[in-house]
């Protein structure tokens, strides 16, 4: 007997497929566009947080959101002093807050993996006010969702630490064990490397702690869903304050008043 499939069935398929096409089109440009940064002006805040990492970090508004204006809005209206820093900028229009525009600096490239962001990474640093705060998004996502060598990954992970404490012995580096992509998305193999470098981000944040430069290991995959997914791995806004709100639990401990 053959069975024929639904209209319902089949066009929320197509949709899916056509979002992975574009996804993956998107980490193509993203790895061949030139890193046009620029240099800023040094930060004197007390608290100088740096995104670090992918096209989490960096966003792409309308199609999805990154977590930094949720986390911006959080520590404004609590009346932290802090300053997002950053070579790139983010040029997406965003509401003010309170009167005030949002912090667009960041060091965010999407479809970027550990090995380039390791590549770049000092001359990043260099062009910067050494970070006072790395939040170090999603570590090796990009390597899984590509299938490079794990351990190189963890190996790279790793370096790019011990880069950020070269460049300040004292940085404070928040890295995350990460959400996952859509459960739709996650074949066995993407889920057998999330779940593992969930575990190996808390060994990393045991092992490269120093006395003066503590890593610390936050939970984004507990507790997150596909909907807050604007695609198969980026957030949408309430994937945004979802991450958003775990970082601003652990930074309100962290920061200087």
């Amino acid at each position: 007997m053959t069975v024929v499939k639904s209209q319902k069935l089949m066009i929320p398929n197509i949709i899916r497929t056509l979002t992975r096409i574009t996804f993956i089109t998107f980490l193509l440009i993203s790895c061949s566009s030139d890193d046009d940064s620029e240099t800023k002006p040094p930060s004197l805040s007390i608290n100088k947080i740096m995104p670090l990492g992918a096209s989490r970090v960096e966003g792409a508004r309308p199609e999805f959101e990154s977590f930094r204006y949720e986390l911006w809005k959080d520590l404004k209206e609590n009346s932290w002093t802090f300053d997002f820093i950053g070579t790139q900028s983010d040029e997406a229009s965003y509401p003010a807050f309170n009167d005030e525009d949002f912090d667009i600096d960041h060091e965010g490239r999407g479809g970027w993996t550990s090995g380039q962001i390791l590549s770049g990474l000092n001359n990043w640093l260099n062009q910067t006010s050494s970070p006072d705060i790395v939040l170090f998004s999603s570590p090796g996502g990009n390597d899984i969702l590509e299938s490079l060598n794990y351990d190189q990954t963890i190996s790279n992970i790793i370096e790019i630490i011990n880069t950020l404490q070269a460049n300040n012995p004292n940085v404070t580096i928040v890295i995350e064990q990460p959400a996952p992509g859509h459960s739709d998305f996650m074949t066995a193999e993407f889920t057998n490397a999330f779940n593992q470098i969930q575990q190996d981000v808390l060994t990393i944040a045991d092992e490269q702690s120093t006395t003066t430069s503590q890593i610390i290991a936050v939970d984004m995959f507990s507790g997150f869903i596909d909907d807050f997914l604007a695609d198969d791995v980026h957030y949408n806004e309430a994937g945004g304050i979802f991450i958003a709100n775990r970082y601003y639990d652990l930074l309100q401990n962290i920061l200087e008043q």
